[in-house]
């Protein structure tokens, strides 16, 4: 009697427990995500509500499919109205926008993902590349097929490579390697000032990259200077912050080198070209008298650009909120960073100056006969 109960129990559990497991919910299915293109036909509503003390902008708008599976269709919904909508982000009819569609559970929500700005970006490229065949004619076209491969470089190699886990500052200097052999040559053909401006080139951006090392080892940066490297720790734990601080200093000092030493390069040949019996020493010292010109303006510029890139991050130190002292801001591993971006590449761009020059010196100078090319 005792084993037909237990038998019967037994049974009784297993059933109850395999109810149970039918019942249970089923594992969470994630959101499906969809962009399309709309257009913003009319503005129903808008205004602004307060949100824990702040007043934000809200639109309730109404927008029809330029594409996709509901082309045609029109629907309204409401945009802004969270703490990140500001005014200048409002919507009038006529717009071209993106819409995000999210289905979860069969309930289908909609929002602005952004303003479509792809057919500007377009006739920008296009205006951009007509200007540089106008005007720099076949050279012009060598080096819009650089700038091609530099980009297919990047995301075709030093990226991947990246996100597959190699060390960021070698995979960069291997992709500047293939770049500045490449594009170099193609914008200004093969010929001994080039390769001149290519030697000069690398010596420069090693240069750099030692500088780069050193400074970011003294300063301890570690890379994680902004929130976007934390969200990509997040995303891809596998990546050297360091190293791809690294990286980014060498790329971004490649671009700059590029200019400096072609053109250095250039004019000491310009100057040979004049006087051909014009020694080493004399194509130097009138090259570096060149030089020098163009290494406070290029200085200047390299600067500007960095803070023009992070002038968003200077008007916060400027405003300082939280009242945070000088020092503590200067010490700052954000501001750290561009410090040694701005540093590291602007002596790389001073000494590219008296080693082109001395380098297209001797060059031109060992054959006569060839010194015009």
């Amino acid at each position: 009697m005792k084993k037909l109960l237990v038998t019967f129990f037994a049974l009784l559990f297993l059933l109850s427990f395999e109810q149970t497991q039918a019942q249970s919910p089923s594992e969470f299915v994630p959101p499906k995500q969809e962009y399309y293109k709309g257009q913003v036909t009319q503005i129903i509503k808008e205004g602004s509500r307060d949100i824990e003390q702040y007043k934000n902008f809200f639109q309730f708008i109404e927008v029809k499919f330029l594409e996709g599976p509901e082309k045609g269709k029109t629907v309204t919904f409401e945009n802004g109205g969270s703490l990140k909508m500001v005014e200048q982000k409002s919507l009038k009819a006529g717009d071209q926008i993106i819409v995000l569609k999210v289905t979860q559970n069969d309930k289908v929500t909609y929002s602005v993902w952004d303003k479509l700005r792809l057919n500007y970006i377009y006739f920008a490229v296009i205006a951009f590349f007509a200007l540089i065949l106008i005007f720099a004619g076949v050279r012009g076209i060598g080096s819009i097929l650089g700038m091609i491969i530099s980009f297919g470089i990047l995301i075709g190699f030093i990226v991947p490579q990246i996100l597959a886990g190699a060390d960021p500052l070698l995979v960069s200097i291997e992709g500047s390697l293939v770049i500045m052999f490449v594009t170099i040559y193609l914008a200004h053909g093969v010929s001994k000032r080039t390769t001149s401006a290519v030697i000069s080139t690398f010596i420069s951006l090693t240069l750099v990259g030692i500088l780069a090392f050193i400074f970011v080892k003294i300063f301890h940066l570690t890379g994680l200077g902004d929130e976007n490297s934390y969200l990509l720790q997040m995303r891809a734990a596998n990546i050297n912050p360091q190293g791809l601080l690294l990286g980014g200093i060498i790329i971004g000092a490649l671009g700059v080198l590029d200019d400096i030493t072609t053109t250095q390069s250039a004019a000491v040949f310009e100057l040979f070209k004049l006087n051909r019996k014009l020694s080493i020493t004399d194509l130097f010292i009138k090259g570096y008298t060149i030089g020098r010109e163009h290494i406070a303006s290029l200085v200047n510029t390299l600067i500007l650009a960095y803070v023009g890139v992070s002038l968003g991050l200077f008007v916060i130190f400027v405003l300082n909120p939280n009242n945070t002292p000088v020092w503590v801001i200067l010490n700052s591993e954000m501001l750290s960073e561009e410090i040694v971006r701005s540093i590291a590449g602007s002596i790389g761009l001073i000494l590219a100056v008296p080693i082109t020059t001395l380098i297209a010196s001797f060059i031109a100078k060992r054959d006569k006969d060839d010194g015009r090319k």
